[in-house]
């Protein structure tokens, strides 16, 4: 603490004469040598340094320091807000938030719990800078490690750029077997001819993640009482202590558009193709079957096993895609666009199985080919997407997404967005092979049907998102055992199940204090507990924030509250990477405090945060899942630092 105080001290001393800045960048001038002359450039405007998402909507590098960059300073580097995480680093998060906006009518790898650290096609930003820019992201760890995500992007031209970014975290972590090592490499580039004719976006990944699975707790008495000797996590016994999960994949993805005629006009045409190329792989690894440290007994937790050591459970996935359109765009009428999608796949084992009952066969394949159409349609206030596609080939799919938004003026906007997908099942609901018995199956599930209705309101006085959804054939992972073994199988709910939720936001500020809110209410409507998500879900936080040292020095320093009512949470099943539906065990009401103290240094924003420091003085009632207890008390700290060159 007293190092992290020297540190902001030396800094805000040394910046001590710094300039008024915008948005986190200095404005100020530079002087380089031209022709063995020094001669004077302006800086760079901050609407020089843009972020473009795969849909083209561009934001701009921001420095400053508010509440969301606290909110967002984590490893998924995003506002994680409904979202349970584990004890460590890296692991995985229950979802206390039934949010659908990013829904895919295409079947996907499955594994879902292993991939919120893994990067989407639409995770990826694309940039264009006026000098080169890096950025530097770090932070601590629970114990042995440390997270760091490093970005260099560079424009060559002002019409040609390229990234390269490595996020790497090794964290050991406080409970037994819980080690968590992950990678995430990104190339991206971008391009576009003088007059905009032909312009592409494309990049590279290469990812991988690694976690010590331990099931979670055998005893939580043992971890609820007041015994000091189990306050050392290493203690607490685990239902495995050597297996691990890994996932890694690789991505070519490529976007680019040409225009037809040489000239923009008011009526324009265009050739689009989206690309991608992607490889996944999933192993579960189980070196011994023992239930316990110094336990000879043979281990029961997921039942019988066809070997009787060593699990080694790998699945391979390999797809591509290709979406091939033709856009017409009038400056009035908007964009019409017209497309073809092929979708192919190969997810598989390495042998098939002949069972008493039944053959589990090693791969499945397929050729998915579908049309659609896409409106998009943008003037003065108005702001509208309309998208629809289905599928002609015999696994049939269909989506339409409608989004229409409106602007009052610039404090006050709306959105309405409804959905109607039919989504074929995830690989892993319809094929999966294990050395345990009750882990393999082949099923020929519906496509699951979802109908949505989200409604924002984004209002000078408050956030507020209304969403009303209807959910027939769900998908989901169930336990088939009432005791301590996990049988999980997926399923299929004949039912309907519906959903409905109110989250509102509010920040209050007066004079240099400010509280803000975030509230979510969910009711779901069901014949059984299939759809479990807690009633009441918030974030409050109080804070204070003020300049020191001639504003060289920006801080900020308050509390957070997270909370959740009680629920049966969906617990996580490590042989699967899947959560799975239990009704045995609530958890939940219990608070998380955690007190801040950030600041901004022209471009660097430091983060000091004291997570959880209730837990040392309440009851030991907090979980992530059932039997997986989440962090106790840590002060942890990093930063975030941007070099404009």
């Amino acid at each position: 603490m007293r190092l992290f105080l020297f540190f902001i001290f030396t800094l805000s001393v040394s910046f001590s004469n710094a300039q008024d800045v915008e948005n986190g960048l200095e404005k100020l001038d530079t002087t380089k040598v031209y022709n063995n002359k020094i001669v004077t450039v302006p800086k760079a405007k901050h609407e020089q340094y843009k972020i473009i998402t795969l849909d083209r909507d561009t934001t701009y590098v921001d420095t400053s320091l508010t509440i969301k960059s606290d909110y967002k300073y984590n490893y998924l580097r995003k506002d994680i807000f409904g979202l349970q995480q584990f004890a460590n680093e890296g692991q995985t998060y229950n979802k206390l938030y039934f949010d659908l906006n990013h829904n895919n009518a295409f079947p996907e790898f499955g594994f879902k719990g292993k991939h919120y650290g893994y990067l989407e096609v639409k995770d990826i930003n694309y940039y264009s800078v006026a000098t080169p820019l890096t950025e530097l992201y770090f932070k601590t760890v629970m114990e042995q490690g440390q997270n760091v995500d490093a970005l260099i992007t560079v424009n060559t031209s002002e019409r040609f750029n390229f990234s390269i970014a490595y996020k790497g975290l090794r964290s050991l972590g406080k409970y037994i077997n819980q080690l968590s090592s992950t990678g995430n490499f990104r190339f991206t580039t971008s391009y576009f001819t003088l007059n905009k004719r032909y312009e592409i976006n494309a990049h590279f990944t290469g990812q991988d993640l690694l976690n010590g699975e331990n099931g979670g707790i055998t005893s939580i008495n043992d971890f609820e009482s007041e015994d000091n000797s189990f306050k050392n996590r290493a203690r607490l016994q685990v239902y495995l202590t050597d297996a691990k999960s890994f996932l890694k994949g690789k991505r070519v993805f490529i976007d680019h558009s040409f225009r037809i005629n040489k000239k923009e006009t008011i009526n324009n045409l265009f050739v689009n193709h989206q690309f991608n190329l992607e490889n996944k792989f999933y192993e579960f690894n189980q070196q011994t079957l023992l239930t316990q440290i110094g336990n000879d007994a043979p281990f029961q937790r997921f039942g019988n096993s066809y070997v009787t050591s060593k699990i080694n459970d790998q699945t391979r996935y390999q797809r591509m895609y290709n979406k091939l359109g033709a856009t017409y765009e009038n400056k009035t009428l908007g964009e019409f666009q017209f497309f073809i999608e092929d979708f192919k796949y190969v997810y598989r084992y390495d042998k098939v199985l002949i069972l008493e009952d039944a053959i589990i066969p090693n791969q499945i394949s397929q050729r998915i080919n579908a049309v659609g159409g896409q409106y998009i349609y943008q003037k003065n206030n108005w702001n509208g997407k309309f998208l629809y596609n289905k599928a002609i080939s015999k696994q049939t799919f269909s989506t339409i997404d409608a989004i229409l938004k409106y602007k009052f003026n610039d404090k006050n906007d709306f959105s309405f967005q409804y959905q109607n997908i039919s989504q074929i099942p995830n690989h892993n609901f319809t094929l999966h092979q294990s050395s345990y018995v009750d882990y393999n199956w082949k099923n020929d599930f519906k496509n699951e049907k979802i109908n949505n209705v989200s409604i924002i309101a984004n209002t000078q006085w408050v956030i507020a998102t209304a969403q009303i959804s209807l959910l027939n054939d769900h998908l989901y992972f169930s336990n088939d055992n009432s005791t301590n073994l996990q049988l999980v199988s997926p399923k299929q709910y004949d039912k309907p199940i519906n959903y409905i939720s109110f989250k509102v936001s509010k920040e209050i500020k007066y004079h240099k204090f400010a509280l803000d809110n975030t509230i979510l209410y969910q009711n779901v409507s069901q014949d059984e507990n299939i759809l479990n998500v807690p009633q009441i879900v918030t974030r409050n936080t109080v804070y204070f924030t003020n300049y020191f040292f001639k504003k060289a020095l920006f801080l900020q320093t308050g509390i957070t509250l997270n909370y959740f009512t009680k629920y049966n949470a969906n617990d996580y099943n490590p042989v699967i990477g899947e959560f799975f539906v239990q009704d045995q065990t609530k958890i939940g009401n219990f608070p998380v405090l955690d007190f801040f103290v950030n600041a901004r240094i022209r471009q660097t924003r430091i983060f000091l945060k004291a997570e959880h420091f209730n837990s040392g003085f309440s009851a030991s009632n907090y979980y992530s899942a059932p039997n997986t207890p989440y962090r106790d008390f840590m002060i942890r700290f990093g930063l975030v630092w941007n070099f404009f060159q």
